[in-house]
């Protein structure tokens, strides 16, 4: 973080009302519309960035920032943003599940539970990385920095940043060998 987000931060855990009001008035629009690009619902997208403000302010003693708030809230709304999608796949084989007369559409439902178990795996075995490795292989596949971005966030060397992101993926792949099938699959999911 720079000195003045630093401020803003320490500012904001204090309790401080402007603090936070400065944060909200500056990427309240610009959270909207990255939202509104995973959901393709303007009153969703809001709410969804709405709640997340309510979540910082709820959480500001208690929050761990690594990188910077920008990143950090683009990361929960991401997040937000995917678990709507998630409730979405599931409320739609459940209704499709009743439209069938209660005939079991197995497909939408398996892959929805198949893609909640890799996930949980992909975060579970995200947190046995070292925590340098960690922040590194976030910003990269989460975050979708590239090196260089990583390397000036961290105060790194690209080369610092390649040496992380070859010993994540190394463990990753260790850690999800029984899971590299599911991988393919989903593999999709992530690039849509």
């Amino acid at each position: 973080m720079d000195l003045l987000e630093q401020q803003v931060f320490t500012a904001l855990r204090q309790g401080n009302e402007s603090a936070f009001e400065m944060l909200f008035k500056t990427y309240y629009k610009p959270l909207c519309n990255y939202a509104y690009s995973f959901l393709n619902d303007r009153d969703e997208a809001e709410e969804v960035v709405q709640a997340a403000f309510i979540g910082v302010w709820d959480k500001r003693h208690s929050i761990e920032i690594q990188t910077s708030m920008k990143s950090y809230l683009y990361r929960m709304v991401r997040n937000a943003c995917l678990n709507v999608i998630k409730h979405v796949k599931v409320k739609k084989a459940h209704a499709n599940y009743q439209m069938a007369g209660g005939e079991p559409v197995h497909e939408e439902v398996s892959q929805s539970v198949l893609s909640s178990e890799l996930e949980e795996k992909i975060h579970s075995a995200t947190k046995t990385l070292p925590e340098q490795c960690r922040i590194v292989f976030q910003l990269s596949r989460f975050e979708k920095l590239k090196y260089s971005e990583i390397a000036e966030q961290l105060d790194i060397s690209v080369k610092t940043v390649e040496n992380h992101m070859g010993k994540a993926l190394k463990i990753m792949r260790a850690q999800l060998k029984d899971y590299l099938p599911l991988l393919l699959i989903f593999i999709k999911d992530w690039t849509e």
